[in-house]
């Protein structure tokens, strides 16, 4: 994340003694990115935050692949995942490859009894139904319908849901979230041009401080498996912090489509990019104004890149029979377009009210078998007339 951001109380300089009112130390921690040549953070700790003291068990939380090498389009009916009350365990990866997992969760109940964190990848989660805060060791975040929250590994977290309907599409990355660079300028500030800005994003406040000793169970996934492990202090117990790596929202809903005379390829909906894949924003957006313009989007090959698209709300104009919830899957190696009428149909409309969001992966997707039991069967056919 491009922008210095602080909370609470540091020292002036990095790296010297830190004290209370009481003498008491504070513990200084670097929270980084790449090694240390990516963005980071120094926050302060009431307790060492070292402190294990048991790992009670670890267990494989690895998806089961179902279709290890696709050639078919899909499409998930992401609203039969079942609701279930724990946070983690509500979690289903649909599409998995060796940069990123897909998935969808729908949980019923905040985490109450334990913290999270994910050790091996930064998570995006998508907010599609719910309300709530995202509450860290960095500061709070509250969230609703239509917000990316931006996790960076390594994060402790809770989900504070205020509702019992949540619905949540998600994707973790083993490389860090960036806004595009097209978007920036060499110092990193977002350009005019740029479909959103600094004021749009949604940074943390509201810094918890707990000085607590006793046993505090952090879930921490690392390399597929999930590893109970028991602290002796509270993980909230930063009293200040400052620098560049901090989780932080930013809302669908603020997005600012950017429009041409004729249809716009879907670069211009990108909103966040990795190495490995990208993430756009489909919003609703006036239609393009050259006299015979056709809006729905071109037929086009996927070469180089599996498409994901998560549909969210609105009248999607280039499919056919699409719900709230669907995902899409258009792999790499066949060519897909508009469904059979959908180009027709939109020519001569003025605007969109269609709300989605796509992840490009630049390598192929494994399908696991949470996907394929909410796969409709039937989707890679829907183009034959």
């Amino acid at each position: 994340m491009p922008i210095y951001h602080k909370l609470g109380e540091f020292p002036q300089k990095r790296h010297v003694v830190f004290q209370d009112k009481n003498q008491k130390h504070r513990y200084e921690q670097l929270f980084g990115t790449e090694g240390f040549s990516g963005f980071s953070s120094l926050l302060y700790h009431v307790n060492r935050p070292t402190q294990v003291k048991e790992i009670l068990r670890s267990y494989d939380v690895k998806p089961k692949i179902a279709i290890d090498k696709n050639i078919k389009a899909l499409l998930l009916k992401g609203f039969q995942i079942k609701p279930t009350a724990d946070f983690l365990e509500s979690r289903k990866t649909v599409l998995i490859n060796s940069d990123c997992s897909i998935g969808l969760a729908a949980p019923q109940e905040s985490m109450k009894n334990y913290f999270y964190k994910n050790a091996d990848a930064d998570e995006m989660i998508f907010i599609h139904k719910g309300k709530g805060t995202l509450r860290t060791f960095m500061g709070n975040i509250p969230f609703e319908y239509g917000d990316y929250l931006i996790i960076p590994r390594g994060m402790i977290y809770q989900m504070d849901f205020e509702t019992k309907d949540n619905r949540i599409f998600y994707v973790e990355s083993f490389a860090p979230f960036y806004t595009p660079k097209r978007y920036k300028n060499a110092s990193g500030q977002l350009l005019e041009h740029s479909p959103f800005c600094e004021r749009d994003f949604k940074l943390p406040q509201e810094l918890e401080t707990h000085d607590e000793k006793g046993d505090f169970l952090i879930k921490i996934k690392k390399e597929g498996m999930m590893h109970d492990v028991v602290y002796a202090t509270h993980p909230f117990d930063v009293v200040g912090w400052d620098g560049y790596n901090f989780p932080w929202g930013f809302s669908i809903h603020n997005f600012e489509p950017l429009t041409g005379r004729v249809h716009q390829p879907p670069p211009v909906h990108q909103t966040f990019e990795t190495s490995t894949f990208v993430v756009c924003s489909f919003c609703p957006r006036l239609y393009d104004y050259h006299p015979q313009a056709i809006p729905a989007p071109y037929n086009h090959s996927n070469i180089d890149s599996d498409e994901v698209l998560y549909y969210v709300d609105g009248d999607f104009m280039s499919r056919n029979n699409i719900e709230q919830g669907h995902i899409t899957l258009h792999p790499k190696g066949i060519p897909h377009g508009p469904a059979p009428g959908a180009m027709e149909r939109s020519i001569g409309q003025k605007e969109t009210q269609e709300l989605a969001v796509m992840v490009d992966t630049f390598k192929p997707l494994m399908v696991t078998e949470d996907a394929m039991a909410i796969d409709d069967g039937k989707y890679y056919k829907s183009w034959v007339e």
